[in-house]
């Protein structure tokens, strides 16, 4: 028997649609059933690397982690990255495939794409029990419809159930909800049953005629109210910066001030996520010398173009200011682009980033890079070189970049490989630091280590609180995301679409 299929689809982008899809996974795993998320087309600036080095979106990669399975290129077959206005990179099952602008995208590859989406379905409906599919921005954008491959398309494709996620918390909710289901074709219409209103706040029974006034309107029922819930789950759209927790340090609150720079085309940002729930630390992102301010920590983080992002810094004159931050004893540290924005110089012979022009660096690390066109995308697992800290421990992420980074005098690289490689470089007052390996602060020992070590520069306390690792946090968040989708929606109107035992059962 093949697969059956839920479709959430939302009434625009940042409605929650990627958290519900992770709750679904987790609640359906619960139940014993094998299930798999899959969205087919997604653009996102913060992926996941498999375990075979395919690169897709990062939300696919953390259902499955929810639904208990190993990731596979099959869940995303389709990963747009934005690379410059109105250009991205098309990964096509977790490789580059080529870089394209919005038109040809859309007259030319679209059609394209279908049989290679079509095949990845096909695969995981004889492979799994239920797919839990995510839809992309709205269905109803009148002006996408006819080349739209992430929403309707896929609910017929897969004659998935889809419920529609609108958000209460940005206002208009029942306008949103009447106006995209009048915007849709009938047949769009009639696949549509049910409808969650997500991020409430306040009095649920304050809703309680809007709802029923909906129902009656449209036919179809509301599901349930999800209250707003702060859970500790990477976000994967550049749109949930603006709601992230990064917050303006207050000494008595927070002694420990990281800054982020906001880079133009800033990725993979999760990465700085574990420094939230580290005891009096404080986190924001800063885009000018006036927002620097003096952070006890400045950390330069991926970027999906570096030269580009190195000319915004060098215009907005951060060269200069971080350089004068660093005399003043502000750490710094460099991920993946940010790490090659620290060397000496960067080449760029074959045009991969841009025009083809050198730059030079920020000269804070002896290193050059050389930009390749061939991806580097690689889970990675390594040892901390010996004199960073007191604990020569095991590191381990992921490596997404294009380019090799060599060292260009004695300096220590900042990690050595299982695979014999060397990673990254300190300098040698341990003050700069860069690395290729995303996910180096959800190694939460070492970010607890490197907080206090800028602790005793200070000369405050330690922490001494034991250190949660990672895959427990991300354990409890999947179980509390179950528990809040269980305890709002309603089930088992849901195990009926599916043809599955009800909850009570």
């Amino acid at each position: 028997m093949k697969a059956r299929s839920i479709m959430i689809q939302g009434t625009s982008s940042d409605v929650g649609k990627s958290l519900i899809c992770t709750a679904f996974c987790r609640v359906f795993s619960n139940k014993g059933l094998r299930v798999v998320p899959f969205k087919s087309q997604n653009m996102a600036l913060n992926s996941y690397v498999t375990l075979d080095g395919g690169e897709i979106g990062r939300a696919q990669g953390v259902q499955a982690e929810a639904a208990r399975i190993t990731a596979t290129t099959d869940m995303n077959p389709i990963l747009l990255k934005p690379k410059q206005d109105m250009v991205s990179e098309v990964i096509v099952h977790g490789k580059h495939f080529l870089d394209m602008n919005a038109k040809s995208y859309r007259s030319q590859f679209v059609q394209e794409a279908m049989p290679i989406i079509r095949k990845s379905v096909e695969k995981l409906q004889d492979e799994y029990d239920i797919i839990v599919l995510e839809g992309a921005g709205s269905p109803a954008e009148i002006n996408l419809k006819d080349r739209d491959i992430a929403n309707m398309r896929m609910a017929k494709l897969t004659d998935a159930a889809v419920i529609l996620v609108a958000d209460i918390d940005r206002g208009g909710v029942f306008a949103s909800i009447i106006g995209t289901l009048a915007l849709l074709d009938q047949d769009e219409r009639d696949s549509v049953k049910g409808i969650i209103i997500n991020k409430f706040r306040g009095m649920r029974e304050l809703l309680d005629d809007g709802i029923e006034w909906v129902e009656k309107e449209t036919g179809i029922p509301v599901l349930g109210v999800l209250p707003y819930l702060d859970v500790n789950i990477e976000a994967e759209d550049s749109l949930a910066l603006s709601s992230l927790r990064f917050k303006k340090p207050k000494k008595a609150e927070f002694p420990i001030d990281v800054a982020v720079l906001r880079f133009p085309r800033i990725s993979n940002f999760t990465d700085v996520d574990p420094f939230f729930d580290e005891p009096g630390v404080g986190v924001r992102l800063v885009s000018s010398v006036h927002e620097l301010g003096n952070p006890d920590l400045l950390i330069l983080p991926g970027t999906k173009n570096t030269m580009e992002d190195l000319e915004w810094l060098k215009r907005m004159g951060l060269d200069g200011a971080i350089d004068e931050r660093r005399k003043q004893g502000t750490m710094i540290f460099g991920i993946c682009g940010g790490f090659q924005m620290l060397g000496t110089k960067l080449f760029d012979p074959d045009a991969v980033e841009g025009d083809g022009e050198n730059a030079e660096g920020l000269s804070l690390l002896p290193v050059e890079t050389v930009f390749q066109a061939e991806k580097k995308t690689v889970q990675m697992e390594g040892v901390l070189s010996a004199g960073i800290m007191e604990s020569q421990m095991n590191l381990n992420g992921f490596e997404i970049h294009l380019g090799r980074t060599t060292l260009k005098s004695q300096i220590r690289p900042f990690l050595l490989l299982k695979d014999g490689r060397e990673d990254g470089a300190i300098s040698n007052d341990n003050q700069v630091m860069g690395t290729y390996l995303h996910g180096i602060f959800h190694n939460r020992l070492f970010t607890r280590l490197l907080v206090n070590q800028i602790r005793r520069n200070k000369g405050l306390d330690e922490v001494k609180e034991n250190v949660q690792s990672d895959s427990e946090r991300r354990e409890e968040a999947y179980n509390l995301l179950a528990s809040h989708l269980e305890e709002n929606i309603d089930m088992d109107t849901i195990y009926q679409w599916l043809q599955l035992e009800t909850a009570e059962s």
